[in-house]
Formats: C-alpha cells, structure tokens, sequence
C-alpha cells in the first residue's frame, strides 16, 4: 500500500520514505487513519495503478467457485476488478486494518468474501485450499527471511498447480534496497522502538530477491509479468 504525502516521484513513490522528524506508525494505526481518499489516491498518484490493477485481476483463476487468498487485501482495489471477471469467486482476504476490512465489506455485499483481521504472518491459511492467491502493493514491508516462511505457508496453501499473483513496489538496486533497511532500523534505534510489532516503513526488496524467496519457499516456476516503473507483476506457480 502506498500513502497520502506531498512529494512524489514520476512513478507515485515517495521521494522520502518518511518526511524528516516524522515518529514511525504501527501499521495497523497508519492504514486505520488513512482510510479517507484513500482509493483515489491509489489509482491517481501511483504510476500505472489504472493498469496494474485490473492486469493482476486478470491472471487470477476465472472458474466459478474457486477460492481465492488476498494478503493484504485492504479497500479490495483489486477485487472490484477481479470480481467483474468472476463474480463468483470465493475469496479470503487478510489485512491488519478493521477500517479497510470494514470498507471492503460495504463494496461487496453480495459477494462470497470471508474477511480476516491480522498479520498474515500470524493467521493460519491451511492445507491445500485455495486455487490461487494474490498480493497488490503490501509485502514491501518486510525483510527477505520473513517473506520466505511466509511464502512457505502460501505455498502449502495452494493447491497443486496453484498460483500467486504478486504486484508490489520493488527496489531498484541491491544498493537501494539496503539503505531502506539501514534507514529503518536508524529510525527504530532513534525512536526507542524495541518491540517486534510492525512498524508502516518501506522496505522494498529488489524483483532479483523477491524470486529467490519465493523460489526457497518452494514455489517452482517464478516469472515476470510485466512492470510499471517501480512496480511489478510475478506470477509464481506450485
């Protein structure tokens, strides 16, 4: 998820990750206060949101009835495209934020949607159950060995032949991608911030890093889609 602020590049990304002074936010508490104009802000301000949304949408199973995970599903920007495609589709969707669920849920009143408040590194998604999963512009948070046990957890939650669709905010070099880790562990150390809650920081890591964690998590086909800028599209299969 990308968020409301006053300097943007040409791609929609923040020049700064946060403005200078600014005390990192609990993610749950930053998303809950930015529910306002959100979704405008997504489709208006992030470079090729108007494409990559409904591409995405598009690479997801079209049979009626299949079940579908969204992590990190927010407002369902993706859903509304994904469910003009097939209305009716089963899908879960786990996000940290009650406000965003809750906006989610007033969308899609007669849709077959089950919702779920929580990291999706804690929730459980079981065996076998799902025939795809998708992620839009949510897991540039977090370090490579988180994602790794997380895209396990996916991986074991599909069904044979199952894929994921990620589209995310990635970094552009190896270089880059350290410094936003140095920079939010300085942050951290500055702020006094000692516990493992998660904190709304990005930390993006490159296409080249996100294919190896999924490829050590098991998933045995990862591929580029296509690319906006600083964002991308990998389809990774079981």
């Amino acid at each position: 998820k990308r968020h409301p602020g006053p300097e943007y590049t040409s791609s929609g990304r923040p020049l700064r990750a946060m403005e200078e002074g600014a005390m990192l936010e609990r993610m749950d508490l930053f998303f809950a206060r930015r529910l306002d104009g959100y979704d405008e802000h997504m489709r208006r301000n992030i470079f090729g949101a108007s494409e990559f949304y409904p591409f995405t949408a598009g690479q997801l199973p079209l049979h009626p009835g299949c079940r579908v995970l969204d992590l990190g599903c927010g407002t369902g920007l993706e859903l509304e495209y994904y469910f003009a495609l097939n209305p009716k589709a089963r899908v879960t969707g786990i996000d940290i934020s009650a406000p965003m669920l809750s906006a989610l849920a007033a969308k899609f009143p007669d849709k077959e949607l089950t919702l779920v408040r929580g990291s999706y590194f804690d929730v459980e998604f079981g065996t076998g159950e799902y025939d795809a999963a998708v992620s839009v512009e949510s897991l540039h948070h977090f370090p490579f060995e988180m994602k790794v046990a997380l895209y396990r957890k996916l991986h074991a939650a599909l069904k044979e032949g199952g894929r994921f669709v990620l589209t995310d905010y990635f970094a552009e070099s190896p270089e880059q991608e350290k410094a936003f880790f140095d920079e939010l562990a300085r942050l951290k150390r500055e702020q006094q911030i000692t516990d493992d809650a998660l904190y709304h920081f990005d930390t993006p890591l490159t296409v080249a890093h996100e294919i190896e964690a999924l490829s050590a998590a098991g998933f045995s086909e990862v591929r580029i889609l296509n690319n906006w800028a600083a964002t991308s599209t990998l389809l990774a299969r079981k």
